[in-house]
């Protein structure tokens, strides 16, 4: 059996389009996404930062930078999980959303984790 990671997050989203806050006459197109970051790894991390790469169909692209994520900076043992729930607004009703989690574990190293691009799409406009 392979030795387990010491630094390893796993990442999975869940997305929602937020049809009451949309208005696509005015090319508002408004998703949630919620998040849950499990610590894979053998070693307590905190997550220090975020960057998020946002792109819509028009293949305008906007970054993110930040502290933490929905104000917290989240200590998480291995095994354990935080969920959180956010969103973002479009100007098509498709787009993409990737990036990383800049994580401290608890002996100092500091490491990155991939937030696997997904999609965030109007209902009935991919088949």
């Amino acid at each position: 059996m392979a030795e387990a990671k010491k630094h390893e997050i796993t990442v999975s989203v869940q997305t929602r389009y937020v049809e009451e806050q949309s208005d696509p006459d005015e090319s508002r197109f408004v998703f949630a996404y919620t998040v849950t970051i499990t610590n894979t790894g053998s070693v307590p991390a905190q997550l220090i930062s975020r960057h998020w790469v946002i792109r819509d169909a028009a293949d305008s692209e906007q970054e993110v930078r930040g502290l933490g994520v929905v104000g917290q900076q989240p200590l998480l043992k291995p095994d354990e999980k935080f969920e959180y729930t956010s969103g973002c607004a479009l100007t098509t009703p498709v787009g993409t959303m990737g990036g990383t989690y800049q994580m401290v574990a608890e002996d100092g190293t500091q490491f990155e984790a991939i937030i696997p691009e997904f999609t965030l799409a109007m209902p009935r406009v991919l088949h």
